[in-house]
């Protein structure tokens, strides 16, 4: 009695269902799978700057480089580009709906078999896990980088566009002389973090071309697969490099450099703003 009473009064979700899943995999996309690529593109840049910068990489090494290139282009992102704000706030909005929305369907869901009989169980299981755990690991990087809630960072390390290489490495490191306890629970928690996002993205793409009806056979859901797994590998290694890059950075020296792109001269020991 209860099945037919909701068949015949079907909720807001479900009288809308062929709209908002099509909606929720397009934001997955556009902009959020976009612009994923892209800032992982530019953060990568920390491992493979140096060989983008041509002549201006003169007598410079791999790191040296790297932070002089990911520097630039940051520092570009966020005094050059047009409506920075109007963009970030469609991508806040983006990431809302297709968090809340997901939340829904992920608890609410009774199986993909039926939908998805290709698709392997694990993965439907970890792409509802990682959509989880992406969501707090946004949510951490926004709140710790770009709103300054500095109690959240070991070491209280404020990032900051002008010294974007060196203050991520004290975020991520626990301070600006070396690792720390926490600088470790933080560095595992953004490799976990940002494998999920890339695992939830590449696998969301392949889940998207059957919602939207483009892979109808078995051998195109399959082909479809090899370029969204060939995707993922090629995310995965822009993500790890960038965060080992960080990882590995040295404070000071990494700040030196980006004083020098601002033509500025800074005393590392007289800054607390950027102390340990």
């Amino acid at each position: 009695m209860s099945d037919q009473a909701d068949r015949d009064n079907p909720g807001f979700f479900d009288k809308h269902h062929f709209l908002l899943r099509r909606l929720h995999s397009l934001t997955g996309i556009v902009p959020i799978g976009v612009f994923l690529i892209a800032h992982l593109t530019t953060n990568s840049s920390l491992a493979w700057g140096r060989f983008a910068l041509r002549g201006e990489g003169e007598g410079l090494g791999i790191a040296d480089g790297g932070v002089k290139y990911f520097h630039e282009e940051v520092t570009w992102i966020n005094e050059q580009v047009p409506h920075l704000l109007l963009i970030e706030i469609t991508l806040w909005l983006s990431i809302a709906f297709h968090a809340l929305l997901g939340v829904y369907y992920a608890t609410t869901g009774k199986g993909n078999t039926a939908r998805y009989p290709h698709m392997d169980n694990w993965r439907y299981t970890l792409q509802r896990w990682s959509g989880y755990l992406g969501i707090a690991f946004i949510f951490y990087h926004v709140a710790t980088l770009r709103w300054q809630w500095t109690w959240l960072v070991p070491g209280g390390a404020e990032w900051s566009h002008q010294f974007s290489a060196s203050t991520l490495a004290a975020a991520l490191q626990g301070s600006t002389e070396g690792f720390t306890a926490m600088g470790v629970v933080v560095s595992v928690f953004y490799f976990l973090g940002v494998s999920m996002l890339v695992f939830h993205f590449a696998n969301g793409l392949w889940t998207a071309a059957i919602t939207w009806g483009i892979t109808i056979s078995v051998p195109a859901q399959k082909r479809w697969g090899v370029i969204c797994f060939l995707l993922g590998v090629g995310l995965m290694g822009a993500a790890w490099s960038a965060l080992g890059a960080a990882l590995v950075l040295d404070h000071d020296q990494a700040r030196a450099i980006e004083a020098t792109n601002h033509g500025i001269e800074v005393d590392l020991h007289e800054d607390p703003d950027y102390g340990g």
